[in-house]
């Protein structure tokens, strides 16, 4: 998940995991035999990703080794897509064409978790920095769940029919491997989807509850650098200068108006100041400051209103300190910007209710929007009449759970260097409910 931990803030009670699935949803028990039968593979595979993580625009051995396991399950791949994407395709008579996406970047993050496969991985991220390597977002259980359900899928050939399309997406954590394959021809050189479907593994759900959101579900994501000139100076002699660090401190105060009082209420959005950067010792007055904001909204155009009213605000400040014209402040709004990703409504809600009959009320939750990012919305974005859906899965373990409901301790987060999803339940109830889904669409959803 983009630079943000998940939080959603759903009230469970323990029972959700001790309660048996509801008996309606188990007149077919193929897709969970299956899934259960595979599930040694699945975690044999998962603990070989988890131990052996990549960086974004690093994910070849990854996307190797998991084009190489679609090949041998029938598939068409096209490795290299946009990147180190990869495309499975599988015909299937007539039918509608169904897309299902997993993403395969891990972080610059040293793992603390403990596990005995744990990532002992260093690399050096594009920064040019060398740091430990782990997949702290969960995206080795999105690709262990990705494998599961293309096997379970060839495993149901028989009853259902039309264009399954699995992809692999590199560089999602650097808001841009969605992007990269679109513009490499996704839509042109391989069928063209009726639906996109993908899961994120949860660090704020029991593991195996699926939470499920109609409309918009993650943010837009930009990253803005304001540039602060002044003129510098002794610091015994302020009047000689144009400080940037009172300007800069004037332009994070009044960015906090943006949210407060420019924006309806009702309208989700934060502008942060997430560093402040300027100065070298004590009685030297710089003549720069660096601020680096991140920025989140839901709607284009609530995005478009801060990022016009960061570069006002910031002129306007510095016209206010009698900064001349030629030491305006920059504003730099950053390439990686990853946009809010929205889930079909009338579809999500529909999927909704058919997971409610597969696992059980219990295990399916509505759950609230929130302001992580996500580049998954691309795809529909590419094409605003396909029919678009992620859910999360839970992975918190039982014990876990349980101990943070009653006594309130805090749980990690994604991104966290201590998270460690139950990874069965995930793998497990991803690939049945993503197969489940496929099925109901290419049966006549």
């Amino acid at each position: 998940m983009n630079a943000l931990k998940t939080a959603l803030l759903v009230p469970f009670c323990f029972s959700v995991l001790t309660l048996p699935v509801n008996a309606d949803a188990t007149a077919d028990n193929a897709l969970r035999d299956k899934i259960q039968q595979d599930l040694p593979l699945l975690m044999e595979t998962y603990k070989h990703l988890h131990q052996y993580p990549e960086l974004s625009g690093d994910e070849e051995q990854s996307a190797a080794m998991l084009a190489e396991k679609a090949r041998e399950l029938g598939f068409e791949v096209t490795d290299n897509v946009g990147g180190h994407g990869v495309v499975a395709v599988m015909k299937n008579g007539l039918g509608p064409v169904v897309m299902i996406r997993a993403d395969m970047d891990a972080l610059p993050v040293e793992e603390k978790t403990g596990l005995p496969y744990a990532s002992e991985v260093v690399a050096t991220t594009e920064d040019g920095i060398e740091s430990p390597v782990m997949h702290a977002c969960g995206h080795d259980t999105h690709m262990a769940g990705w494998l599961g359900t293309a096997r379970t899928l060839v495993d149901q050939k028989k009853n259902w029919s039309g264009t399954l399309v699995m992809i692999l997406q590199p560089s999602e954590e650097r808001g841009r491997g969605a992007k990269d394959m679109l513009n490499d021809g996704l839509y042109e050189r391989f069928p063209k989807p009726d639906y996109v479907l993908a899961f994120h593994n949860s660090a704020s759900l029991p593991a195996g509850v699926i939470g499920y959101t109609p409309g918009y579900t993650l943010a837009n994501v930009d990253s803005v650098d304001i540039i602060v000139k002044g003129v510098g100076g002794h610091g015994a002699y302020p009047h000689a200068t144009k400080d940037p660090i009172v300007l800069g401190s004037r332009i994070v105060g009044a960015l906090q108006t943006l949210v407060s009082r420019e924006l309806d209420p009702q309208d989700p959005a934060v502008v942060t100041v997430g560093s402040f950067q300027s100065g070298s010792k004590h009685n030297i007055i710089s003549d720069e400051a660096r601020l680096l904001l991140t920025v989140r909204s839901y709607s284009d155009e609530t995005r478009q209103t801060l990022l016009d009213g960061i570069a006002r605000i910031a002129k306007g400040e510095a016209i206010a300190a009698g900064i001349p014209e030629e030491l305006m402040p920059e504003v730099n709004i950053k390439d990686e910007y990853t946009p809010s990703t929205y889930n079909s409504p009338e579809f999500t809600r529909k999927m909704a209710e058919r997971f409610t009959a597969r696992f059980g009320g219990d295990r399916v939750v509505q759950a609230p929007p929130v302001m992580a990012g996500e580049d998954f919305g691309r795809y529909y974005r590419a094409d605003t009449s396909i029919n678009s859906m992620i859910i999360w899965v839970g992975g918190v373990p039982a014990d876990k759970w349980q101990q943070a409901q009653e006594q309130g301790t805090k749980l990690p987060s994604l991104h966290s260097p201590l998270w460690a999803p139950q990874a069965e339940k995930v793998i497990a109830t991803a690939a049945e409910a993503l197969t489940a889904t496929a099925m109901d669409i290419m049966q006549g959803e």
